[in-house]
């Protein structure tokens, strides 16, 4: 028999050979935890889209960032949940606000152990759900969004925030939010920008986390589906106006744009592991489909395979555990 000389599988004999010739890592150092506030909140609220995640009072999110440092990762992100909604987000700014009070909760428990990003969006805050102000005529008006994101930059910096995530894809964001954090005297605030933030049908659980009031779509402001070059754009457009690290978002549906954007960008590359992805996982586990564990890994190293120096998922704290 005419047997094969060159064997792959030598390589696959064992466990430690796996682990000598792995090509991808996953590390909690590489992982950024989503984490929802919600204000007059006394106990921690399940969402039921998203099994195991919870809108958190003040308290138990401090706890929970506390986890978060202890067991290594890379940061958290925060979504406030306000009591109170308006056309204009006004409760963004407030210096009380709930997300403002969060970011300053988190950094007082936390110190520099973790690194302590804000989503820097009007859409939790404004009445109509959209991610920026409306004109006359009911559409997001692109310009005089762009003058709240600095204010809300603004007071993201005076809560004490080492990074700010303007995820509402407005053009020129980065650019605005740039010029107001160093005219601030913030010039070491990060920029997170979600830079190629796609229109998707995964966001649903999200918008019951922050419940969000949206009327109608965000189709005349995040990107279409079925553009990648488009998205690369944009990420390099975000590099030129001062952004620190841009992001793709959502991750799953999107990994042949995160390998575009990771090869045209001279800067870290985040991805977005979102709740519909999350939520997926979750449901199929909970049928006795899949076996959970690994797919959890499985599904994070294929988002880092596919480019991504960074990872937002709300398995961030589990993720770490299974790596041992």
């Amino acid at each position: 028999m005419d047997v094969p000389s060159i064997r792959p599988r030598r390589l696959r004999r064992t466990p430690a050979l796996r682990r000598l010739v792995r090509e991808t890592s996953l590390e909690p150092g590489q992982l950024l935890l989503p984490l929802f506030v919600r204000e007059g909140a006394t106990e921690p609220l399940p969402i039921s889209s998203m099994p195991g995640v919870v809108q958190h009072t003040r308290e138990s999110l401090r706890k929970a960032a506390a986890e978060a440092a202890s067991a290594g990762l890379g940061g958290v992100v925060l979504f406030g949940v306000p009591e109170r909604k308006d056309a204009f987000g006004s409760g963004a700014l407030d210096p009380d606000g709930i997300l403002n009070v969060a970011i300053a909760d988190v950094k007082d428990e936390v110190g520099d152990a973790l690194t302590v990003v804000s989503d820097l969006c009007l859409d939790e805050f404004t009445d109509h759900g959209h991610c920026g102000v409306l004109d006359d005529a009911g559409q997001v008006d692109n310009d005089a969004t762009l003058a709240v994101y600095g204010d809300m930059a603004r007071a993201h910096v005076a809560a004490g925030v080492d990074m700010v995530g303007p995820s509402g894809m407005m053009d020129g964001q980065v650019r605005v939010i740039r010029s107001a954090l160093d005219e601030a005297g913030a010039s070491d605030v990060a920029i997170l920008a979600y830079s190629a933030k796609y229109a998707s049908a995964f966001y649903g659980p999200f918008r019951e986390a922050v419940d969000s009031s949206l009327q109608g779509d965000r189709r005349t402001y995040q990107q279409d589906g079925a553009n990648a070059v488009e998205g690369v754009r944009e990420a390099l457009l975000d590099v030129a106006e001062g952004a620190d690290i841009v992001m793709v978002k959502p991750a799953l549906a999107y990994l042949d744009v995160i390998r575009r954007v990771r090869d045209a960008v001279d800067v870290p590359v985040a991805a977005y592991n979102i709740s519909g992805e999350y939520a997926m996982v979750e449901a199929a586990a909970a049928q006795g489909w899949i076996d959970r564990e690994p797919a959890i890994l499985e599904t994070l190293t294929s988002i880092r395979r596919a480019g991504a120096d960074i990872v937002l998922t709300y398995w961030a704290l589990e993720a770490t555990r299974l790596l041992g």
